[in-house]
């Protein structure tokens, strides 16, 4: 199974070389690149180096290093979004750097975080959505927890690592003045606003908008040792299990609820929130993340492939889109790991055969616009190979391909270690 995942990981790199080789993503119908801000930032490349890494594609890893070291520049008049190129770029970067030990990585991640720091010039801390690369102009006051809280992993690890405080203090700051603002139950809501820090939408959950802020709190005191993010966590996860978690034809699934009174406001469960099993699993919660697999995996299995967004309720699905996301494939191998249960790789088995019969495409893999029409969709984000692809291969591979008890994944699957 690794050897076809590798194989299948390099039938989609291939192509993003043919057609895309210096871009940010290939779209792999067309067989044309895309650039998220009109001008490369090689984000595909950088994404997907340290995977290249653990795959051992060492002529793949040279050439896609030497394209980063000699063209990737964030002197660039454009104003990008702050948590995307921290989770991609600065945790590439930095996981890229300590696995092949080449400092001009290090030197990229400590630029392109000299750039990044002016969203933190809020009256709150909490930082802005956009930043310009070359003016250091913010915009955009309005953000969510997961935006504001998913920084510390990589900032951290940047301020480690070029023993710069700065780093470290902007981002734990961001990371507490969300949690000083969670409501008298110990939920945060999904809208916020840096400059008043009030909330701007109420609703809980644990899927995109909030998600990795509490991924981060866990995280951060396995990396660091941060015992103000242990304790943040201590403080959560008992409001997160109380009113977010749902019981439903005698299946777990976590869904939404009103911040401050607790009542319950959908009953929708999202692929981006099978990530919180494994956060559970890695948190000693083996319990409640075997029986959020089984739902997560039922999810899957009703149309061959999961929704973006399903309710669990009248079992229904509400999004059907499928953006190649990894959430499955990643908590299936953090199960893998902590039980060594065989019926987890052979879910694994069944998820990667699924991904291949229905997003193989001929120059990649794309996404899907439907899970029930199975229509392809003209996308293959980075996070494909940087995760997706990733988490499967090290489901099926030896043990030792990663120090899985001293790396941690940021939440763009780039392995982080404490090599300071």
């Amino acid at each position: 199974m690794a050897v076809r995942v590798r194989s299948e990981f390099l039938h989609a790199w291939r192509n993003y070389e043919r057609y895309a080789w210096g871009h940010d993503a290939l779209r792999p119908l067309s067989k044309t690149p895309h650039d998220w801000y009109g001008q490369s930032l090689l984000m595909t490349p950088v994404d997907a180096l340290d995977t290249l890494v653990l795959m051992k594609l060492d002529a793949d890893v040279g050439k896609t290093k030497a394209l980063i070291v000699s063209d990737l520049s964030f002197d660039r008049d454009i104003y990008v979004k702050n948590f995307e190129v921290t989770i991609r770029f600065i945790g590439g970067l930095l996981s890229s750097y300590q696995l092949t030990g080449d400092k001009h990585l290090l030197q990229l991640a400590q630029d392109l975080g000299n750039r990044l720091l002016p969203v933190f010039n809020s009256p709150t801390g909490l930082p802005y959505v956009y930043v310009n690369l070359r003016t250091g102009q913010v915009r955009e006051p309005v953000t969510n927890p997961a935006e504001t809280g998913t920084l510390l992993l990589e900032f951290g690890t940047l301020s480690k690592l070029t023993g710069r405080p700065e780093f470290y203090d902007k981002a734990k700051r961001a990371l507490v003045e969300t949690y000083k603002r969670r409501s008298l139950l110990g939920l945060v809501g999904q809208g916020i606003n840096v400059e008043t820090g009030a909330w701007t939408d109420t609703d809980s959950h644990i899927s995109g908008g909030i998600d990795s802020y509490y991924e981060y709190l866990w995280k951060c005191w396995l990396l660091f040792g941060d015992n103000d993010c242990r304790d943040m966590w201590n403080a959560s996860i008992p409001a997160i299990n109380k009113y977010l978690a749902d019981e439903a034809g005698g299946e777990l699934w976590y869904g939404h609820a009103n911040m401050q009174t607790g009542a319950r406001t959908e009953t929708t469960y999202r692929a981006l929130d099978a990530f919180f099993l494994a956060l559970l699993a890695l948190s000693g919660d083996l319990e409640r993340a075997r029986r959020l697999q089984a739902s997560s995996f039922k999810m899957w299995n009703l149309h061959g492939i999961e929704p973006e967004t399903f309710d669990y309720k009248s079992m229904r699905v509400v999004n059907g889109a499928y953006h190649l996301r990894p959430e499955i494939v990643e908590s299936t191998y953090y199960l893998y790991h902590f039980t060594r249960d065989a019926r987890y790789r052979q879910m694994g088995e069944k998820l990667f055969g699924d991904f291949v019969k229905y997003c193989r495409a001929d120059a990649g893999y794309a996404a899907l616009a439907d899970v029930v029409t199975k229509q392809k969709r003209d996308e293959m984000e980075s996070f494909a190979l940087a995760e997706t692809f990733k988490y499967f291969y090290l489901l099926f591979a030896p043990p030792r391909t990663v120090d899985f008890d001293n790396v941690i994944f940021n939440t763009e699957a780039h392995p982080l270690s404490r090599t300071w």
